[in-house]
């Protein structure tokens, strides 16, 4: 579990195939103080497992649905990325609750100032919601506009020096996870509606 605040700004040394998997090498500093082998970092909001520590860095190795699911697919060396470690049960809860498990892709469509209007597919159009939260990136953001198909947040200068989205192109692509709580809720209700379905109380001898 994370809190999509960045702690660091890392940078990819390496990227090396093994079989159908890619092993990226990080250089980093800061997470790397209470970091070792088997620990969960988040990189650019996609939960990893760090599976070797060297001197100035890590490294993390993706299977192919991770692969297809996220824009770690097309990582290249030099490009930045943000990390956070997972969160310890005494820390402070600065952003929401992310899981690390990228939901969608969007592509930001426009930036103005510090605004930036980012694309979403339809099928996670359910689970956002004007002045909720979203992870773009693995950053704790909220929405301040929603459309039908693209949202905005307005980012303020501390976060666009700390992360990546200082750096960021329109065009570009970034990893989208939506509000933890707003998945579970929209179970709940897909799960209250069914339980009352005539064809559920029917099925069940109730009718």
């Amino acid at each position: 579990m994370f809190t999509g605040i960045i702690q660091e700004i890392g940078t990819i040394k390496k990227i090396m195939q093994d079989g159908n998997n890619k092993v990226v090498e990080i250089e980093a500093k800061t997470i790397l103080k209470n970091c070792k082998k088997g620990d969960s970092v988040c990189l650019n909001g996609i939960c990893s497992t760090v599976t070797d520590i060297f001197d100035n860095g890590f490294s993390v190795e993706y299977m192919p649905e991770t692969l297809k699911l996220t824009t770690a697919r097309s990582w290249q060396k030099k490009d930045n990325i943000n990390l956070e470690s997972s969160l310890r049960l005494h820390d402070k809860l600065s952003g929401h609750f992310v899981a690390g498990h990228v939901d969608a892709v969007g592509k930001i469509i426009k930036i103005k100032e510090n605004d930036f209007d980012i694309s979403f597919p339809p099928e996670i159009a359910k689970f956002i919601a004007f002045k909720g939260s979203i992870a773009v990136d693995g950053i704790s953001l909220t929405i301040s506009k929603l459309e039908e198909d693209h949202f905005t947040v307005s980012i303020i200068p501390h976060t666009l020096k700390n992360t990546t989205l200082g750096r960021k192109k329109v065009n570009d692509k970034v990893n989208l996870e939506v509000d933890l709580i707003s998945r579970y809720l929209q179970r709940l209700f897909d799960a209250r509606d069914k339980e009352t379905s005539y064809e559920f109380l029917k099925d069940r001898g109730f009718i």
